[in-house]
């Protein structure tokens, strides 16, 4: 693409943002940003495959693993260097900036790596044998960002940086993610003033009707791509823009911003990642696609609660039915879905709209409730609370509900871990689920918040010795994880845009075929959803001409006939052989 042609697609960007006239004085201004940072392409756009069935992101803190005399990112590149070097390729560090609160998402200063964890030199080491995932938490600031404190004193940069909304205004048609109120009233030398506040009372709202808001942002993204991120990660974007009067989600300035830094990441990084994280209904998950000029890539946010109620509750009756309506959808190119299951926030309920019946989700909640697990609440425009988010470890939500031995525990949980990497799209793994990480109920006690449950810091030693114990959980999740994770890296019917399709198989049965980009290859990914010995007939998958093997496991599966005889909770790669 050619400067003139990028003029031209960020002048459209910013003309729906701000109107023409607005939108010409705005762009030099982007151009001396661009400039500031990375020297535009020009001719032929350099070809960079994305991604392949190699990738999968490990999405950890700074501070997940600690050893004594190191900073906290010295410790985890040691880790990561010594256990997981070319298992992942991609490593999602949470936000790693000054924060105040909510473990790093109220954060204080965009442009700086948080003092206790390290430098820059040491996210510059951590991303020699990884690819780095940044977060860009752009929707809100910490109330001691020096923009924030500038609000308050009418002060620059920072005095049009903030939302300012009557009490009297009606905002009752705002979709709201928590229940707590959304206005937050702070004192300032001009008298009490009321600010948007859609998470909590110390992450306050950035004011995008003001276009310096958007350059500072498009500043810091370029930075963080100047720093080494391959992929970036838009945190709560669906709530960017307000217009009062609206549901101040989704709306199409939103969407206009995303593509605006698709346009910018495009031309100066090609092969660099947006990946937006929108919890809500799948539908309007997917919406952040577009026609291929938004989001590369967007949480498969429908597949944590599904999974976790198909084994628990032994039926398919739900996940089925949404995985087969992946097969209607055409991904744009270069789009694809990030599946996982658990990561440092909770278990999200709202992408169940519409897939689970009430009466069923309150079923599985009370499950979890026995396990330990807390559920946060949001409230709706009616005025009513809805479950917002399951906070649990993902290892304990399938534990018995009793503290006897367990015999099923760690098949029920590797199950679960396996179905993400079935799906077409790219795995992501949370590091305390790789370590089969408990419940935190002193995390809770310690922060106030029920998130700390599933968000433990482990100390590095302890957590090594654990997984070198065959017979504890760590010892023996995480290295079987991780031999599966090798297993798939080598299947290149799992590439990311490989074609899926759901095969038919009875209730608590789900069966995946995956067919590589050349058609040469097929897998049947096969998952015995249940706690009982099951018989699946496979003749229509192939016929009796084929030898089959189980890739996962690499044996000769255990056949009767056309029949695969599963055990409980077991998972098959079925491949012909001849």
């Amino acid at each position: 693409m050619s400067v003139d042609e990028l003029d031209t697609r960020l002048l459209g960007h910013l003309s729906q943002l701000y109107g023409e006239q607005q939108a010409a004085t705005l762009l030099p201004k982007v151009h001396e940003l661009i400039g500031r940072h990375i020297e535009v392409r020009q001719g032929k756009r350099l070809e960079i495959p994305r991604w392949d069935e190699k990738d999968s992101v490990l999405i950890c803190y700074g501070d997940s693993i600690q050893y004594p005399g190191m900073t906290p990112l010295a410790s985890l590149k040691q880790f990561l260097d010594k256990r997981l070097n070319g298992v992942f390729s991609m490593v999602h560090l949470l936000p790693f900036f000054p924060y105040s609160s909510d473990d790093g998402f109220s954060v204080s200063d965009f442009r700086a790596v948080n003092p206790q964890l390290g430098d820059w030199q040491d996210i510059r080491e951590l991303g020699e044998n990884f690819s780095l995932l940044f977060d860009l938490v752009l929707n809100h600031m910490s109330r001691e960002h020096l923009w924030f404190v500038n609000f308050v004193h009418d002060e620059e940069p920072g005095r049009d940086y903030v939302i300012q909304v009557s009490p009297d205004e009606n905002l009752s048609m705002v979709v709201r993610p928590r229940s707590t109120p959304l206005l937050s009233r702070v004192r300032t030398p001009r008298g009490m003033l009321d600010v948007w506040a859609t998470f909590s009372n110390d992450q306050i709202d950035l004011n995008y009707a003001n276009p310096q808001v958007l350059l500072e942002f498009i500043d810091i993204l370029l930075d963080y791509i100047r720093r080494g991120a391959r992929a970036v990660r838009l945190d709560a974007v669906a709530f960017l823009w307000k217009e009062i009067g609206s549901s101040c989600i989704h709306l199409p300035q939103t969407h206009e911003v995303i593509k605006l830094f698709r346009t910018l990441l495009d031309v100066l990084e090609p092969g660099a990642i947006l990946l937006t994280e929108t919890n809500v209904p799948h539908q309007e998950n997917i919406s952040y696609f577009d026609q291929g000029d938004e989001a590369n890539m967007v949480y498969q946010f429908s597949l944590p609660p599904l999974i976790l109620h198909a084994i628990m509750c032994q039926t398919t009756k739900f996940l089925v039915p949404w995985a087969r309506s992946l097969e209607q959808e055409t991904l744009p190119e270069g789009c694809t879905y990030l599946n996982f299951t658990a990561s440092h926030d909770g278990v999200g309920l709202r992408p169940l709209e519409g897939l689970v019946p009430d009466e069923d989700l309150d079923e599985l909640l009370d499950m979890m409730r026995r396990r330990g697990g807390y559920v946060s609440m949001r409230a709706t425009t009616e005025g009513r609370d809805r479950p917002y988010e399951l906070n649990i470890s993902y290892f304990d939500a399938f534990a018995a509900e009793d503290d006897d031995v367990d015999p099923w525990h760690i098949a029920r949980y590797m199950l679960s871990q396996t179905l993400p990497l079935s799906f077409r799209g790219i795995p992501a793994v949370y590091i305390n689920a790789l370590g089969a990480t408990p419940n935190d109920p002193l995390g809770v006690e310690r922060t106030g918040m029920t998130r700390s449950i599933n968000r433990r810091k482990w100390d590095g030693a302890e957590l090594e010795r654990l997984i070198d114990l065959p017979l504890t959980d760590a010892g023996q999740v995480f290295p079987e994880y991780i031999r599966r994770l090798r297993i798939r890296s080598g299947i290149k019917a799992f590439h990311p845009d490989a074609p899926q399709r759901v095969l038919d198989m009875p209730d608590g049965v789900l069966g995946l075929e995956r067919i590589s980009l050349d058609g040469e290859q097929r897998v049947y990914a096969i998952h015995n959803m249940t706690g009982d010995l099951r018989s699946v007939d496979i003749s229509a998958l192939g016929g009796t001409n084929h030898r089959w093997f189980d890739a996962l496991h690499q044996v000769v599966p255990d056949m009767d006939g056309d029949e695969v005889r599963f055990r409980p909770y077991q998972t098959v790669w079925l491949m012909a052989k001849g």
